[in-house]
């Protein structure tokens, strides 16, 4: 009926792979290492409980009030003390935006940087939400190829070499070098430091979205980005959804203030402000020393997840497939024998009563298909091992 009168923006718009495959998982018996979810497990209730009663006693008239569009400032400025004391990023209040959830962040940052036609620069594969909240804005993706340490560079400088002479530069570097979603990989230290070489070679910002920073299990810590750069090419998007609660909805931007507050013009069209409620929560959690007890909970019991997955493919998956071994976050990668396609082989998964996310849906152009992410964190431990199995047997009666 409404069709025509919808907006081309409008038109455009499709569901997210993802989401759809939520409706698979409520079926009977389906073991679902697809979606992307925090264990309830990991949610510090007790503590949740507890700040909020206390707080809602000290200061519950401004928690229930409107806020500021930039967030609450004594919020902003335990972020700060927070990534200064720890990760050594230099930065004040006015370099931190709170944001509704990294998804909001994402976007905001195409409705202030990006035009019809504009280039961006994405890992290969890189984050289905991104890919979704730029694709409102009808940017041309170029997709750089990972591989276990990261955003490969020198296909990146090769690629920003052929921009150059075609005379298109990218817009800004959008990439998850931290057990990246969806490959778990993490990007190396080396590469880290020539991607922010190349940056201001090319005067081009880059995006480092980090939401499971603080979810290591294994390995060597590496710095960020935004800790390594010294010369304001880097914004950092944040989040507490995995350390916290991803109900609670809060994030934030981390960056050069004129690109902040242009940001927080965007957001005054969007929402506002991000919920005063729960950004006191939030801060507490932080300043009470409560994020600090609890993260080393949420590690053991995800570290516990993922080699339980991992032993499980080692014992059960055919020679000819290939999958990341993740040193923290929520996902690894597997990939199959080239002439295989993922998404062909999802229909007989959820007949086997197993489902996961095809690898095409985290590519922009839609390619790869012989790829496929797997979610540890939120399945049970039996569930971890039994998915596994079911989608082994899947495979093998493929090949």
């Amino acid at each position: 009926m409404w069709e025509e009168e919808f907006s081309e923006l409008a038109k455009r718009l499709k569901a997210s792979e993802i989401r759809e495959l939520l409706k698979v998982t409520q079926m009977p018996d389906i073991i679902s290492l697809a979606g992307g979810l925090p264990n309830p497990k990991s949610f510090p209730v007790e503590i949740i409980k507890e700040i909020t009663t206390k707080l809602l006693d000290s200061y519950g008239e401004k928690m229930l009030q409107y806020g500021s569009t930039e967030g609450v400032n004594s919020f902003r400025e335990t972020l700060a003390n927070y990534y200064n004391e720890n990760y050594s990023f230099g930065i004040g209040k006015d370099n931190v935006l709170i944001t509704a959830g990294s998804q909001e962040g994402l976007y905001l940052l195409g409705k202030i940087f990006l035009n019809p036609g504009d280039t961006v620069v994405v890992e290969a594969p890189t984050y289905v939400g991104a890919i979704t909240a730029f694709q409102s804005f009808y940017p041309n993706y170029v997709q750089v190829e990972m591989d276990d340490e990261g955003m490969n560079i020198d296909i990146l400088e090769k690629k920003l070499k052929e921009l150059v002479r075609e005379g298109k530069k990218p817009k800004f570097i959008y990439t998850i070098p931290t057990f990246q979603n969806p490959a778990g990989v993490t990007m190396s230290l080396e590469r880290r430091k020539r991607l922010l070489e190349l940056a201001k070679e090319y005067n081009i910002l880059v995006v480092e979205d980090s939401p499971y920073e603080e979810l290591r299990f294994s390995g060597e810590k590496v710095p960020q980005l935004k800790a390594l750069d010294k010369e304001g090419y880097v914004l950092y998007i944040g989040t507490l959804s995995k350390v916290l609660s991803p109900g609670m909805r809060i994030a934030f931007m981390i960056g050069n203030e004129e690109i902040i507050q242009k940001a927080v013009l965007a957001k005054q069209g969007i929402d506002l402000c991000t919920s005063p409620f729960v950004q006191y929560i939030a801060e507490e959690y932080i300043k009470g020393g409560y994020m600090r007890e609890h993260i080393p909970k949420i590690i053991k019991l995800y570290k516990e997840k993922r080699d339980i997955m991992l032993d499980a493919i080692e014992d059960y998956f055919p020679d000819g497939v290939k999958w990341t071994r993740p040193d923290g976050g929520m996902f690894l990668w597997v990939t199959l024998p080239e002439h295989m396609d993922a998404g062909e082989l999802l229909q007989k998964a959820i007949e086997n009563k197993v489902v996961y996310v095809i690898g095409a849906a985290f590519y922009p152009h839609r390619d790869h298909r012989n790829t496929m992410r797997l979610n540890f964190t939120y399945p049970t431990n039996e569930q971890i091992e039994e998915g596994i199995k079911r989608l082994a047997k899947v495979i093998k009666e493929a090949l």
